[in-house]
């Protein structure tokens, strides 16, 4: 198999997990007889660097031209001042928008070796934990009209607007109940109905999509308030997890610290097409770029999600997730990750012993 992939290294740590990202998906290409190459592309802040906008015209291209995009992690102290059309996380959302994604899913997944990294104690999630955030990524609030003007009486106010149309939430619900189908069978959709009208319109059209659609999956609804508290509370009871833009950015965040570590858990952005883009949920850590202490694994993971979910290679995606599992098990730790009596290693070691082991 051929496989042209675009790779958006970013800001911060983000060229240093795309590297790993890289020697792993060679290594796969090796021992399977596939052919990938790679391209190297601007967005975010390097992108403002170099071209004075965070997604140049030609990286839009030359991803709509690939198979599928590996994303590092953009933004920075270096740029927070810059106007908000301006600023790297535009270069993010433009991405997803141009390449037609709108489902974003982020499993949270408790790895044996790292029960003990888990901050909840230990019977919360001895059983195991793993839950499946099914975010909606190209409506609501982030991409809602916004605003700032001078209020007499208040001072400069700023305001930004959540909307959602049936359409949007349908094929959303669609992706969730899909997956709710291949696992438990259930759905929990989180909203805000009691007090937002957008979360209204999800409640009851979540509810009659899966009616119609899916009747044999089972959907229930929890305040995203609330749902805060159970993650905390007792994570096991999740599944697949329906949400919104903004509650799922936040709650996915706090289902990933849960299971040990932000730095890894893996993410998929796909759209109608089997284009996707395949980036960490973690961010660009800028205070530790360029000291190879960074976790290369989420973004491992999301390549191997990339195997599975672009290009149909199912046992390729095993042999890494297989390869991260030996080396979890035999003790070798990121600092992120790090425990007493593990041996701690940098971001190149971790990417060579799991490279060592597919």
């Amino acid at each position: 198999m051929k496989k042209h992939i675009a790779v958006l290294a970013g800001d911060g740590i983000g060229p240093e997990i795309t590297d790993g990202a890289i020697a792993v998906l060679k290594k796969v290409a090796e021992k399977f007889g596939h052919e990938f190459t790679f391209e190297p592309l601007l967005m975010g802040g390097c992108a403002i660097d170099a071209c004075g906008e965070p997604l140049p015209a030609k990286t839009v291209e030359r991803c709509l031209a690939s198979d599928s995009v590996l994303l590092g992690a953009v933004g920075g102290p270096k740029w927070d001042t810059l106007p908000g059309d301006k600023r790297p996380e535009k270069g993010l959302l433009g991405i997803r928008k141009a390449l037609g994604l709108y489902s974003n899913i982020r499993p949270a997944k408790l790895w044996k070796a790292l029960a003990d990294a888990s901050p909840l104690k230990k019977q919360l999630v001895e059983n195991g934990v793993e839950i499946i955030v099914v975010r909606e990524l190209t409506g609501g609030i982030y991409f809602g009209e916004r605003g700032r003007y001078e209020d007499e009486a208040l001072g400069e106010t700023a305001w930004d607007t959540e909307k959602y149309s049936v359409t949007e939430i349908r094929r959303i619900a669609k992706i969730a109940c899909e997956l709710a189908r291949k696992r438990s069978g259930k759905v929990i959709s989180v909203d805000k109905a009691n007090v937002l009208e957008s979360s209204r319109l999800w409640r009851k059209t979540v509810h009659e999509y899966a009616e119609e659609n899916y009747p044999d999956v089972t959907v229930t609804d929890m305040l995203v308030d609330n749902t805060a508290m159970q993650i905390v509370k007792n994570p096991a009871q999740f599944d697949v997890m329906l949400t919104s833009n903004m509650f799922g950015d936040i709650l996915s965040d706090e289902a990933a610290q849960v299971t040990g570590s932000i730095g890894m858990l893996a993410s998929s952005s796909l759209g109608d097409g089997t284009r996707g883009l395949y980036e960490p949920i973690h961010g660009s850590a800028p205070d530790i770029a360029g000291q190879d202490v960074a976790n290369p694994i989420a973004t491992i993971l999301s390549a191997a999600m990339m195997l599975r979910d672009s290009f149909s290679l199912t046992e390729e995606y095993a042999a890494i997730e297989n390869a991260i599992a030996k080396v979890l098990d035999e003790g070798y730790r990121t600092a992120d990750i790090m425990s007493e009596g593990m041996t701690k290693v940098g971001c190149k070691e971790m990417t060579r012993l799991i490279a060592e082991r597919i």
